[in-house]
């Protein structure tokens, strides 16, 4: 008796709250949140043997605000000279870098006009996720735009541990297939909020078996949003012990500049990029642009006096002049830029 009583209350509370609300489908997801997802090809210039050459970068990117903020991966865009980012239907703007962190492979892009058929996507907080969540990843690989693979969070790295040229990411790692592309795109929790920007597969073959990592957007809205990060326009060698004798630096460390973005601060200031590679001590170093040997009376000296020099310049308004000391053809200069 007391069974058939506790089973009709169960009945009466289910026909009371209704029917269960459907769950979204993989398909539900991927509709609602892909006008988010963009593509994103970049133009910059690389040093070789046969000198200077132009070359072109795809990836992926996703709109976190209405006035056209961009996330994306740093290597996709860092130094490069000109940015285009298409929406879902085709349309295309130019876009520029605002804030970068290489130790993290984060860069925020701000698009020059907001295509209409974009709209923003929603920010998780990803410390919610856990080992063993499926996922979404939407982006361009190999060109293939807003293409789709689902997978699941096979485990989590704290800053430091799986990746050392990245210090400052915090991955997830993932099931879900990540080719070229894709890289700078929005993996999705199932309620079709972001909770990474992919950043690279580790690939014995170059392949997308290997195993796929993911920068957590709590470290993105940290570190390009909440703290923005200075975008130097720049790449290069940092030169240390051997190498410093090599070039007979004069403070060391010191940075050999590679190539300097069209637009960026360090380009308007005058900084040189190589011009052609030498081959030292095995390692192949575009050589014969500026060294820089100091930024506003801070030696480059090592990882934390770049931190400093980078995070004073982020600090200052837009329009403040700023010095560089910098060995060119044999000879110390000062050039003076100004903050983006």
């Amino acid at each position: 008796m007391k069974g058939s009583f506790a089973g009709a209350l169960v009945a009466a509370i289910v026909l009371a709250l209704g029917p269960p609300a459907p769950a979204q489908s993989l398909g539900d997801v991927f509709r609602k949140v892909t006008p988010s997802v963009v593509v994103v090809r970049a133009k910059g210039r690389e040093v070789s043997n046969m000198g200077v050459t132009r070359f072109s970068e795809i990836g992926s990117g996703v709109m976190i605000s209405a006035d056209g903020k961009v996330m994306t991966a740093a290597h996709v865009v860092n130094a490069m000279d000109e940015i285009t980012v298409e929406a879902i239907g085709g349309e295309q703007v130019s876009a520029r870098v605002t804030a970068s962190e290489p130790a993290a492979d984060l860069s925020l892009l701000q698009l020059e006009k907001v295509p209409a058929s974009l709209q923003v996507g929603k920010m998780a907080d990803s410390s919610s996720v856990r080992v063993g969540d499926q996922v979404m990843v939407i982006g361009a690989p190999y060109g293939l735009a807003h293409s789709m693979s689902v997978g699941w969070i096979s485990a989590r790295w704290p800053p430091n541990t799986v990746y050392k040229n990245m210090p400052l990411a915090e991955f997830f790692q993932t099931t879900a297939t990540i080719n070229t592309g894709n890289s700078g795109g929005p993996m999705f929790n199932l309620a079709g909020e972001v909770i990474g920007i992919v950043s690279h597969n580790i690939s014995k073959s170059g392949g997308s078996e290997g195993l796929g990592f993911v920068v957590t957007i709590n470290t993105a809205r940290k570190l390009l949003l909440e703290k923005p990060s200075f975008w130097s326009g720049i790449d290069g060698t940092m030169l240390t012990g051997n190498l410093a004798a090599i070039f007979n630096v004069p403070e060391s460390p010191a940075f050999l500049v590679k190539t300097v973005a069209k637009g960026s601060a360090a380009w308007d200031m005058g900084l040189l990029g190589g011009d052609t590679i030498a081959t030292i001590g095995g390692q192949q170093i575009a050589v014969g642009g500026d060294i820089i040997l100091s930024v506003e009376g801070i030696p480059i000296g090592s990882d934390d006096n770049v931190d400093k020099i980078r995070n004073n310049l982020a600090t200052k308004p837009p329009g403040t002049p700023f010095k560089t000391r910098v060995l060119r053809a044999g000879k110390i200069i000062e050039l003076v830029g100004k903050t983006p």
